[in-house]
């Protein structure tokens, strides 16, 4: 199947979530580095996610920023918001909020709260989810990012909901790291769209039947993620783009990538608001500013101007 048969593919960027001094969401900067990630390389943007913080904002403030995005003009075909939450819900909510602004699909973290959950128990949610939004338009990208959430997606999980959902569960975020689980996915599940969420293995996924990424790194570096996506789709030698861009998510991941990644974008920017971040998660130190400046520059690659 080619990736072209996907309902989605292609670079999304896990987008960042700009905030005011006072921790609110900032719309206006938000929708303008939007408009900026689809302009230099991103098919998608997979917004509310582990790097947007959304897990630090309340629903009501991130339906806020869905309504937001829209009324700033943001296309909701090109967002993939995240609409994963503890409580069915919340996450019914979520989604019906993503689907009534018109995002083209949503990504899904299985509730993740209650450790160990049987597949029955994951089956069960993700089922009262979809009839509860009650949605034929509605398409889920499963959420797997075990580290995190410490709730892992199984095969059998995913089998189970292809089966009672084909049209509705049409993919997987996969930010486990693992390239045999992604690979393995790609292989088990044809059709079954499914995204790495470390940039370094893009190429290897694709390769092997995957759809694309989705990444944090792809803040900064999606003209990198672009060409390499861009290129292998066309059958051209990416080897040396996908080194770069590796680099680029090597030198950041020395550090928590959501502060990191505003630290460049506020020095690209000059705009010192990009440093505003949410606790539990804190702004970087000068010495950590310093050397994150240092690593990145070593790589040699330069972002795009901002709008």
């Amino acid at each position: 199947m080619s990736q072209l048969d996907f309902v989605f593919s292609g670079v999304y960027a896990a987008a960042l979530t700009p905030q005011t001094g006072a921790g609110a969401p900032d719309i206006d900067l938000m929708a303008s580095h939007c408009r900026w990630l689809l302009d230099n390389g991103c098919d998608g943007l997979a917004i509310l996610g582990t790097t947007g913080e959304a897990n630090s904002f309340s629903v009501d403030e991130r339906i806020a920023i869905l309504d937001g995005l829209n009324e700033a003009g943001i296309p909701g075909g090109a967002l993939m918001p995240g609409t994963g939450a503890c409580a069915v819900p919340d996450a019914v909510t979520l989604t019906r909020a993503a689907l009534r602004n018109g995002a083209k699909g949503v990504l899904m973290l299985p509730p993740f709260y209650y450790k160990n959950p049987t597949d029955d128990g994951l089956f069960a949610a993700y089922s009262e989810i979809i009839q509860a939004v009650g949605d034929a338009n509605l398409k889920i990208c499963l959420y797997h990012f075990p580290q995190m959430s410490a709730v892992p997606i199984s095969y059998s999980l995913i089998e189970r909901l292809l089966k009672e959902y084909p049209g509705t569960v049409v993919g997987m975020k996969d930010s486990s790291g693992n390239a045999d689980n992604m690979i393995g996915a790609a292989k088990a599940f044809p059709g079954f769209a499914v995204f790495a969420g470390s940039d370094e293995l893009l190429l290897p996924l694709l390769e092997a039947g995957g759809a694309g990424c989705i990444t944090a790194c792809a803040n900064v570096g999606m003209r990198l993620a672009g060409e390499v996506y861009q290129g292998w789709k066309n059958g051209g030698d990416v080897q040396a783009a996908h080194e770069t861009l590796t680099q680029v998510r090597n030198a950041i991941m020395k550090f928590p990538l959501s502060a990191g990644l505003k630290t460049l974008m506020a020095r690209h920017s000059g705009n010192d608001g990009w440093l505003n971040i949410r606790p539990p998660l804190m702004r970087m130190s000068e010495n950590d500013r310093e050397t994150l400046f240092e690593t990145f520059d070593a790589v040699g690659y330069s972002l795009p101007p901002v709008n």
